[in-house]
């Protein structure tokens, strides 16, 4: 390396020299030092005005157009929005204290639901339906006979009233594709406290709208619980219960 040294140094300044030599043959340094010199000057930043920001003393009026102009003008001023809980109709029924009801008392229930039904009047048509978990939480969708169904009831949606025993009505949105109760039911489930297990008779009472008698699955002890709430027949007391004509529509 040290003997390559002085051979690569004196090439080098070799090839300046001849790199200066062919500049000065070509006039490059007068001719770059003449395109300097003819370049136009640029020309100086203009100093803009400084930029003043005035303060107005007081508000300003505002354009109105001259269809309001003889109104009274309107008056804004900030608004106090406070959140009202809104009431519900009904409570809310925790998916965690579900009832589940054994299969002794299902049985009970829809055995005695049968025999409400074989005392009602045969002019109207009717049918038994066992409650389900389904029925009475989370999605509340009821689901009714399909013969039953295509034979008595609408073949569009409408609107079906629910009548308790009471005498008070719910209505509910029966979808005929579907075969089904939607909208109010979940209302009428929890208003009457149902359960998986009860059983329900419905009545049709006209074209869309049934009677409903409700057969509790939990027994009570004493026949005179059948009075009690609204007008609930309990499975464990059910004794013979003659069903009268309905006489309400």
């Amino acid at each position: 390396m040290a003997v390559c040294q002085p051979a690569y140094e004196d090439f080098r300044r070799q090839r300046l020299e001849e790199n200066k030599k062919r500049m000065e043959d070509l006039n490059l340094t007068m001719l770059s030092q003449t395109l300097r010199n003819a370049s136009p000057k640029p020309s100086p930043v203009k100093s803009g005005k400084p930029r003043v920001v005035r303060k107005e003393a007081g508000l300003v009026k505002v354009r109105r157009s001259s269809r309001v102009a003889n109104k009274p003008a309107p008056i804004y001023k900030e608004a106090v929005v406070e959140y009202v809980e809104r009431p519900r109709s009904y409570k809310r029924r925790s998916l965690l204290n579900r009832v589940y009801a054994s299969d002794e008392a299902r049985s009970y229930a829809i055995e005695k639901a049968n025999e409400v039904q074989s005392n009602l009047e045969p002019e109207f048509p009717s049918f038994v339906k066992p409650m389900l978990q389904s029925h009475v939480t989370g999605g509340f969708w009821l689901g009714l006979p399909v013969q039953f169904s295509k034979l008595n009831l609408p073949r569009h949606d409408a609107t079906v009233t629910l009548v308790d025993e009471n005498g008070d009505e719910y209505p509910t949105v029966y979808l005929a594709q579907k075969t089904g109760l939607s909208g109010g039911w979940r209302g009428f489930s929890l208003a009457h406290d149902l359960v998986d297990g009860d059983a329900l008779v419905f009545q049709l009472v006209k074209a869309t709208i049934f009677k409903v008698f409700i057969i509790r699955a939990s027994g009570l002890e004493s026949e005179d619980d059948l009075d009690v709430g609204p007008k609930r027949i309990n499975a464990g007391t059910f004794n013979g219960l003659v069903c009268h004509p309905f006489h309400g529509y």
